[in-house]
């Protein structure tokens, strides 16, 4: 679900199953859709009210090349946030730009698939998909498909 992270109050509105966030405030409203945004410049846009952390975690992401994975600690360090591995994940189970910030990239330090086994199995055949190999449910980090 997304949420707007300013003090103001904020109105959701489901528009053909996606959300639309309006502002109360008089001067301001967020007039993008999850949907019309498609470059990183989108992505800074769409975000502007949520958390410098939540910004940069959504930006390093969507930066994450088709066919490569990173892990949730490579991401953390990235960000300038070494010990928030487990911020990064929770970030982006709530990743609201999904498919456009593709969090499928992003997986457990040994390479596995957080979550339950559903969700991880989605994750995993779509990684796979990019071509990205697996062996034992598993990306082998050491082979060159690591971002």
């Amino acid at each position: 679900m997304i949420t707007s992270r300013t003090e103001s109050a904020v109105s959701r509105t489901s528009v053909n199953s996606s959300y639309v966030l309006a502002q109360s405030s008089c001067c301001e409203s967020i007039n993008m859709k999850a949907e019309n945004v498609k470059t990183e410049a989108d992505v800074r846009e769409f975000l502007k009210d949520w958390s410098q952390f939540e910004r940069a975690v959504y930006l390093a992401t969507y930066r994450i090349p088709y066919g490569k994975v990173s892990t949730y600690g490579r991401v953390a360090r990235t960000i300038g946030k070494p010990q928030a591995s487990r911020a990064v994940a929770n970030a982006l189970h709530n990743n609201p730009l999904y498919p456009v910030v593709p969090c499928w990239r992003v997986v457990k330090a040994d390479g596995g698939f957080g979550g339950d086994s559903k969700a991880a199995a989605g994750r995993r055949e779509h990684v796979e998909s990019e071509g990205v190999p697996t062996r034992n449910g598993k990306v082998p980090l050491k082979e060159g498909f690591l971002f």
